[in-house]
């Protein structure tokens, strides 16, 4: 599994907003000078996320981006579900395979015979399970613990000199 680029420069783009909020927003060709990406490849990323109210557009000459909602609210879960998509990683494609009747009967002898019918594959609770654990840690993880961590280093750094 592999997250795009797009998320990347999503996430990248989005701490710029959250450490430039001195200014209250940031232009285009800012962020995309600051990322090494084209504008136009960036303003695609910008307006889903504007789309989704992560980031606010501010028009005018003076216009930009800003966030939508303080850094503390914007988690990595939201971001990445923006720019991948809220499917889910994994499906199990298999269901009719001899091998799959098998699973599902040994996980159904092993369960509750109410729910003997349904047939549930175990490799897809197993990875569901792993999804989940992704997302409760993308949830647990804003804008601002990482824009934290980053002042953190830096006063470490200042402090050596």
């Amino acid at each position: 599994m592999q997250f795009s680029k797009s998320s990347d420069y999503a996430l990248h783009a989005l701490i710029h907003l959250g450490y430039s909020e001195r200014c209250n927003n940031v232009g285009i060709k800012e962020l995309s000078g600051a990322l090494g990406v084209s504008e136009s490849y960036l303003s695609k990323i910008m307006s889903k996320l504007r789309q989704d109210g992560i980031v606010r557009a501010m028009p005018g000459v003076n216009g930009g981006y800003e966030l939508a909602r303080p850094a503390d609210q914007i988690t990595f879960l939201d971001v990445i579900q923006v720019i991948e998509g809220r499917q889910h990683l994994f499906e199990c494609s298999n269901t009719s395979s001899q091998q799959h009747q098998f699973l599902a009967e040994e996980g159904a002898a092993q369960r509750d015979r109410k729910r003997l019918g349904k047939n549930v594959c175990l490799i897809e609770k197993v990875m569901d399970g792993a999804e989940q654990q992704l997302h409760q840690y993308l949830r647990e993880h804003t804008l601002q613990s990482v824009l934290d961590e980053a002042f953190k280093r830096c006063t470490h750094e200042a402090n050596k000199k």
